[in-house]
């Protein structure tokens, strides 16, 4: 009485299945791309304009670190760099560890 009769569905004929499958597959490669303009592409320029930046730096520049210090470059290696960050102290930091560069005489 409550349950009504279920009744079966002919298959579709199967000449339309590979436009159904294309148009199926559009809004995945729609996403996609969209994925790609709006987040892939921006992040690797990103990181191309970051590599330019760490190997332009030279001595007696002025920058900040990830961690937020500020000092003034003393030494330059292959991959670490010294940072005098008060008059005698100076650490010792990975050079991708540089986020900008600052404009001389930030740094007193």
């Amino acid at each position: 009485m409550f349950i009504s009769n279920a009744f079966a569905q002919v298959a579709p004929a199967a000449s339309g299945s590979t436009e159904s499958s294309l148009l199926s597959m559009l809004p995945l490669v729609l996403m996609f791309v969209v994925l790609y303009f709006v987040m892939i592409r921006p992040q690797m320029k990103r990181q191309k304009e970051h590599k330019a930046m760490i190997d332009a730096i030279a001595k007696g520049d002025e920058v900040v670190t990830t961690g937020g210090l500020l000092g003034k470059i003393t030494k330059l290696g292959d991959s670490f760099i010294s940072i005098e960050v008060a008059t005698g102290v100076e650490l010792q930091v990975q050079r991708g560890a540089v986020v900008q560069v600052l404009p001389k005489g930030t740094v007193k």
